[in-house]
């Protein structure tokens, strides 16, 4: 028993995040390309340090560096977040047959009037139209959709969970 609690503790120990790490963090939510070196330099640590703590929070999954986009500015001009409702045993399928279109970068099971929430990105109204008619509404276990079409984004942030 004694062995198992001291186990959980060194798992809990290294499941934390050190103010180190949110520093890290903040640096590359901010400049994901920001040299270690320049970093290490405005943390004042060594830059091993930076790239090893980068290294660890990327295999542990807390942290992914990644090229974000503009779809506006890579010619998709229509953005919509659908609400579905779902079969209640359909439910797992439909969201796994949902997060198979490309157009769809965001697939999350709500509780409350819909079962789903959805993003898509899409060229123009007419590949939006196409996407609704022959593949989402098409999908077994679907029961209704509702559009809610972007007319213009205000605020899209990835910098949380550090401060």
């Amino acid at each position: 028993m004694a062995q198992s609690r001291s186990r959980l503790a060194a798992s809990r120990a290294s499941d934390e995040i050190s103010t180190l790490d949110k520093r890290i963090i903040e640096h590359l939510q901010q400049d994901g390309r920001r040299p270690f070196t320049q970093i290490a330099a405005e943390l004042g640590v060594s830059e091993a340090a930076v790239r090893a703590r980068t290294n660890r929070l990327v295999q542990r999954g807390i942290l992914q560096i990644v090229g974000v986009t503009d779809p506006l500015k890579l010619g998709f001009h229509q953005q919509a977040m659908i609400g579905i409702r779902c079969e209640r045993d359909r439910l797992m399928e439909v969201a796994d047959a949902v997060a198979q279109f490309p157009e769809v970068d965001y697939v999350v099971i709500t509780a409350g009037t819909y079962d789903l929430l959805i993003e898509t990105v899409c060229e123009d109204n007419n590949a939006l139209l196409t996407f609704l008619t022959e593949r989402l509404r098409r999908i077994e276990g679907v029961r209704e959709t509702e559009t809610f079409v972007y007319l213009r984004m205000v605020k899209q942030t990835y910098q949380w969970g550090t401060r």
